[in-house]
């Protein structure tokens, strides 16, 4: 596998249109700080790393979606940098996705934030994935 990050959202956005309810993806430390801002910002019920056979494990989580309409939480996910054209942003230039109302996941020198808590903390790096 050459992206990581690109498989993670390919099984997300499967799992999303496919209307599953827990979707499973191996681990790896960038996709478990992605997971957890997903939960912060609220596109996911919960998640919970597992171990495995294996040395870094299993990512479950738990999709959300609206009681009456059974609409996801998650109507977007884009990857924006990839392994062959990597998209870095200073403080000042990271992109907003839908006006404010989407995510930007960016990866600093301070962790893995969106675009809001890097713009108030001063750090730009490379934009991982639009949500919305």
């Amino acid at each position: 596998m050459t992206d990581p990050i690109s498989d993670f959202l390919t099984r997300i956005r499967n799992a999303v249109k496919a209307q599953h309810r827990i979707v499973e993806i191996p681990a790896n430390n960038l996709k478990k700080e992605i997971t957890r801002v997903l939960y912060e910002k609220g596109y996911i019920l919960k998640y919970k790393f597992e171990d495995s056979e294996n040395k870094q494990g299993v990512i479950k989580i738990a999709l959300k979606y609206h009681p009456v309409t059974k609409q996801s939480a998650i109507r977007e996910l884009k990857r924006v940098s990839s392994p062959g054209l990597r998209r870095y942003a200073g403080h000042d230039e990271i992109p907003r996705v839908l006006n404010g109302l989407g995510v930007a996941i960016v990866t600093t020198s301070k962790g893995v934030m969106t675009d809001k808590e890097a713009r108030q903390m001063g750090v730009g790096g490379e934009v991982l994935c639009y949500v919305s």
